[in-house]
């Protein structure tokens, strides 16, 4: 079973904010993949199904993004699983907005929630999607991350959504090296 964890914060206030990729990427692949995400267990909400031949959990912890790491290392215990069936979703302001960025494993870099998950794992060896969100233009970030996303970055974010959800089901169903080579492209900017 994979385990497809996207990191976010609960409640109407966080709602789509930059801080949320990770939430709206899971809903995406639960649209596409007719799973519904409504059970709430390990302090997330779940969701499980079929996803290319495969059975997957999907993952919305609800303990804040800066705790994600106690909701995911309880689930990756609990159901005693590998790092390499871990797929973790999040925003990222290092990457320009709209790109994504596949990896096998890697560093948390600046980002909390994903320091909190490796903490609560012991490493960082297990697959991560990020979302590009670009950079903050000279705000506070913490502003910027949690702040509702602009109507001209609307379409160009739900266009990096769908394409993340996308990266993830060709994952599962190709491997990862297949959809790092497919989705790991430079977005070019339009005129």
């Amino acid at each position: 079973m994979y385990v497809i964890a996207g990191l976010g914060n609960p409640g109407r206030k966080y709602e789509n904010t930059r801080h949320n990729m990770g939430f709206l990427v899971v809903d995406r692949i639960a649209e596409k993949c007719d799973i519904k995400v409504n059970r709430v267990k390990h302090r997330a909400l779940v969701g499980d199904g079929m996803i290319s031949g495969r059975r997957a959990l999907l993952v919305k912890p609800q303990t804040y993004m800066n705790l994600s790491g106690e909701s995911i290392g309880e689930i990756v215990s609990y159901y005693g699983i590998a790092h390499e069936e871990l797929i973790v979703i999040y925003d990222d302001f290092d990457i320009d907005m709209g790109a994504i960025r596949i990896r096998k494993k890697g560093s948390a870099g600046s980002h909390n929630g994903m320091k909190s998950v490796i903490a609560h794992l012991g490493d960082g060896d297990f697959p991560r999607v990020r979302v590009g969100i670009g950079s903050s233009g000279g705000r506070e970030w913490k502003d910027f991350v949690i702040g509702r996303i602009g109507s001209g970055e609307r379409d160009v974010l739900r266009e990096a959504v769908d394409r993340a959800a996308d990266a993830v089901i060709c994952i599962l169903e190709k491997g990862i090296d297949r959809a790092m080579n497919e989705y790991n492209v430079r977005r070019e900017a339009s005129d």
